[in-house]
């Protein structure tokens, strides 16, 4: 057991690196990228399709619904990859600022604000349904909604500077703190805090090998990396709209 915990914990590092590095040069990149987003086309329709139709165990209270996984985790596991590609642009602004990697950040951070609250709605239908409430005082939801009001603060927070100098400066400084007030919401504090009604309090939460039988980890491992690269290209377009409104207001 141990053994596997820590393979998987290595695994997820792996994944996390390289994830953030090839996320900034997907977001960055120049080129169509067809081959990459018609990759990502292929997973997640190739998910959704596979996550309606294959079998899932039948496991009580849950039923059905356990399907959501396909859709509910993966979200969360794009918003937190995306989330550190933002951070890693504040850090590099802060190291040698200017305004590309002040854009690049913010466009980061709202790409995972949206899937994070997409999370939130999937998470709070799933519940409806396995535990007879759209919401429950569960620490890991209350985390997740929390960790939402943190970036929900950031949003505001850049519209409260005039200076663009110091609107960039600042909010850098908040979005790294933000993120690192994220991860013991939602994976610390939830530990610490005894019983939870929320699935994966123990172990890895994405490589965990007691969490998914076969069946079900051959269609959310796709999907979790087919979200990922949505984000990516999410980010990527939503970047190159902010760089045109740029330039049109230079003009």
């Amino acid at each position: 057991m141990n053994s596997a915990r820590i393979i998987g914990s290595v695994l997820g590092v792996l994944f996390t690196v390289l994830g953030v590095w090839g996320g900034q040069r997907l977001i960055e990149q120049r080129s169509s990228g067809w081959l990459w987003k018609a990759a990502t086309a292929v997973l997640l329709i190739g998910a959704s399709v596979a996550g309606v139709l294959v079998s899932v165990p039948a496991l009580p209270i849950v039923n059905e619904s356990i399907r959501n996984l396909f859709f509910h985790v993966p979200m969360w596991f794009s918003m937190l990859m995306v989330l550190m590609v933002s951070v890693w642009y504040s850090i590099r602004y802060l190291r040698n600022p200017s305004e590309r990697l002040d854009v690049l950040a913010h466009e980061s951070a709202k790409t995972g604000i949206v899937l994070g609250m997409l999370g939130l709605a999937t998470g709070s239908l799933w519940a409806r349904f396995t535990w007879g409430a759209w919401w429950t005082p569960d620490p890991r939801l209350n985390g997740a909604a929390v960790a939402m009001l943190i970036y929900g603060a950031y949003l505001v927070l850049r519209g409260s500077f005039r200076d663009e100098q110091q609107r960039a400066r600042v909010s850098a400084i908040y979005n790294i703190f933000a993120f690192a007030a994220v991860v013991p919401l939602l994976f610390i504090l939830p530990r610490l805090s005894g019983p939870s009604l929320h699935p994966g309090q123990t172990g890895n939460p994405g490589f965990n090998q007691y969490d998914l039988d076969d069946t079900m980890r051959k269609v959310f491992y796709p999907a979790v990396i087919g979200w990922i690269l949505f984000a990516f290209w999410l980010t990527q377009v939503s970047s190159r709209f902010a760089f045109l409104q740029l330039k049109h207001d230079e003009n």
